[in-house]
């Protein structure tokens, strides 16, 4: 295999890679951006995606049931959970949210392990997905394909709605100030709850696109969420697109790092982010406060 090949694979590899962080990390940050919470759920969530997905996809015979399945699940878990008890929280301090979100990850985790069983579970591909797009003389899965694919549809979907919907302008004006919104008429409630439900299923839909990569396991979550927050520091909290060029970034530096420096590539993370936070203390394209 050429350099030009090598350099190819590894430029495809992090764009499907980014494609998943991306998947995990937005729903984070629109959570953090319109809610003020950072939901260290998110990762048991993530799991719930990935586990409720490889269910419906045995159970019904189809990667696409699961593809549909899991996002619902993990939104349905999110706004039971936001209806239920964040709600009660709303006028505390910040500490709290911090304490039930990492309670209920622990929860969440071992729930899953006891209905799902301790062992790693795979989800078949479809056979559209199952094989190889040539590039060259050289092969390459078609599924990592479909990544990249399906993360620049949602990044550009997001983007319009942020940027040309009534409802992004809504997002936006309650992240900047949810009284004022409030006191036009605006049901904050109604959004804050839809941000949570939609953030979490973001999470749910990440988990179970990383499944026919890694394989769906006990503690997936926690893997996950470490990454999320780098690049949640990174990009900016918050900030829409702070997520999506943290998550590029991050996928660049483990992608070529695992190839070149296989045993720098983790250092090589968190250098990238201490580098930018020295530079930027409110990352990428947060503002610090």
């Amino acid at each position: 295999m050429g350099s030009s090949q090598v350099w190819l694979n590894l430029t495809l590899n992090t764009l499907a890679l980014a494609s998943l962080l991306a998947m995990l990390t937005i729903g984070l940050t629109l959570i953090f951006g319109i809610m003020r919470i950072m939901n260290f759920a998110h990762g048991a969530l993530y799991m719930l995606g990935a586990y409720s997905g490889i269910a419906a996809a045995q159970l019904l015979g189809n990667f696409w049931i699961g593809l549909l399945a899991a996002p619902l699940a993990a939104a349905a878990f999110g706004s039971i959970f936001e209806y239920t008890l964040l709600r009660r929280l709303y006028r505390r301090d910040g500490g709290s949210f911090l304490l039930v979100t990492f309670g209920l990850s622990l929860v969440l985790t071992e729930a899953i392990r006891l209905i799902f069983g301790p062992n790693t579970r795979d989800v078949d591909l479809p056979s559209v997905l199952s094989g190889v797009v040539w590039f060259g003389d050289e092969p390459y899965p078609a599924y990592r394909i479909f990544l990249i694919a399906l993360g620049i549809v949602v990044l550009a979907s997001l983007a319009f709605v942020f940027l040309r919907t009534r409802l992004g302008l809504l997002i936006r004006a309650i992240a900047q100030n949810a009284e004022m919104t409030h006191a036009l008429g605006i049901d904050v409630q109604l959004i804050r709850s839809l941000t949570f439900a939609v953030g979490c299923a973001f999470a749910g839909l990440g988990g179970y696109l990383a499944v026919p990569l890694i394989t769906g396991y006990i503690g997936m979550g926690g893997a996950a969420i470490i990454d999320a927050f780098v690049i949640v520091m990174i990009g900016g909290m918050g900030s829409f697109f702070g997520s999506a060029a943290g998550s590029l970034l991050v996928a660049l530096t483990q992608t070529f790092g695992n190839y070149y420096l296989p045993d720098f590539a983790l250092v090589a993370t968190y250098l990238l982010m201490i580098c930018v936070l020295l530079c930027r203390p409110g990352g990428l394209f947060g503002e610090q406060e």
